[in-house]
């Protein structure tokens, strides 16, 4: 007869996995990567510290799979909400969701940029920076839409910086007026970014070279 225990303890083992990075998700959130402890996560996930290495080599592990985690799943939201509208919309669009009163009053259920960017800023592990790279070219990917890379990059940068400044005036009307200027300047700054691509595809017709034959016969004049 077959032993059934070992599917068994693959899935338990699974399932510990999966709450031991869901707690950890959510520390990075709120508290950043200093704040997201092994102790912490474990006992947000209701274990013992002690089993923590049997499912991570490091902290450094655990941050690395728990921080591209909250970015898939932040992916994952975005798409949901701009399924089947259209491309040149997206990253406006993409501006009001993430600048939004509900994800700066939420951050255990939002990006993990704002909290964790300064911590990795000043770690010296090069999988955690690597990571990070890794995830905003992924993130740039899926905001842009018909957009140039550099401007979705320049939005998402913007996004990050707004909602941190945000997050820490909040409770005043000055946090409510910074979301709103973020969002402001956001847009005017992607019509204009529009409007120059427009132009620059406009260009060489409406502006054709005078022919030398043409130079010539006006040095003459």
């Amino acid at each position: 007869m077959a032993d059934s225990s070992k599917p068994v303890s693959v899935t338990k083992k699974e399932k510990t996995h999966s709450e031991i990075l869901r707690s950890a998700t959510r520390l990075l959130r709120t508290r950043g990567i200093d704040g997201a402890s092994v102790a912490l996560v474990m006992k947000g996930a209701g274990l013992t510290v002690g089993g923590f290495y049997a499912h991570f080599d490091s902290k450094e592990a655990l941050i690395s799979e728990a921080f591209s985690r909250a970015m898939t799943q932040m992916r994952a939201r975005l798409e949901r909400t701009l399924e089947g509208n259209d491309a040149s919309k997206r990253l406006e669009q993409s501006l009001e969701q993430y600048l939004s009163a509900g994800h700066r009053d939420q951050p255990e259920e939002g990006c993990p940029l704002p909290a964790t960017l300064q911590d990795l800023a000043e770690t010296e592990q090069a999988p955690l920076q690597r990571t990070l790279a890794e995830e905003l070219e992924l993130h740039v990917s899926a905001l842009r839409g018909s957009q140039p890379r550099d401007v979705a990059l320049g939005a998402l940068a913007l996004m990050v910086g707004g909602l941190s400044l945000a997050r820490a005036l909040r409770g005043s009307a000055l946090s409510d007026e910074v979301l709103r200027a973020s969002v402001s300047f956001g847009k005017r700054a992607l019509g204009a970014a529009t409007s120059a691509s427009t132009a620059q595809r406009r260009s060489p017709a409406s502006s054709p070279k005078r022919s030398k034959r043409g130079s010539a016969r006006k040095r003459d004049c």
